[in-house]
Formats: structure tokens, sequence, C-alpha cells
């Protein structure tokens, strides 16, 4: 079964994409937490970070340079968080390795 984000990278539900390349998808979150909230997804489904593998090494790195650029062009010099979810006790609600970026407010430590 296809997740969410499957369905919006195949374009079967809408969503409000902010960036696309040929490896990921860069989505606006539907539940933000911070003023602004990217999901920076792989198009290639990784269901979470502890399954991957050393050949996964060029798109996990992708992932953090699309989410360094997007803070770049949507002016988070004063700082942002990245967050990866794993597992259910790490909050993952969607079993599809994403990238949060989050930004605009201040950020608390410890974060959860």
């Amino acid at each position: 079964m296809k997740t969410i984000f499957q369905k919006i990278i195949d374009r079967e539900i809408p969503a409000k994409i902010e960036h696309e390349d040929e490896l990921c998808v860069v989505l606006h979150d539907i539940q933000p937490q911070a003023p602004v909230h990217l999901l920076i997804v792989p198009k290639r489904a990784l269901v979470r970070l502890s399954e991957a593998q050393a050949s996964d090494q060029p798109l996990l790195g992708h992932l953090l340079l699309t989410a360094n650029a997007m803070a770049k062009k949507l002016n988070l010099a004063e700082g942002f968080r990245l967050v990866i979810n794993n597992g259910p006790y790490g909050g993952e609600s969607v079993p599809h390795l994403h990238v949060h970026l989050l930004g605009k407010r201040q950020m608390t430590w410890p974060p959860g």
C-alpha cells in the first residue's frame, strides 16, 4: 500500500510543493509546527533511517543539502531545525523517511 508521500509524489493527492528534483520533493506540512515547516521527501521510498544502507548515503546527503538550500531560499539565516523521526517512540507517523525543516520561530531544548 502506498504512503501519503508516495501518493503525493505520484500526484494522486494534492500538496503545496515548494521544490522538486529528480531525487526528492519538498512540500509544506499540513499540520505545521512552526511558521516554516517543510518536509523533504525522497522519491524513492526508504521506510526509516534505521533501515538505511551505505548505498543510501548519496540520497541522504541530497536530502540534507536540499533542506539547506530551502532554508537559504526562505531566509532562515537566524536558524532552523532539521528533524528525522524514526519509529513509534521517535514520533514517526508515516513509514517513509522524510526530513522536517522548521524555522521562523525560536526552537527550545530539549525538543520533545
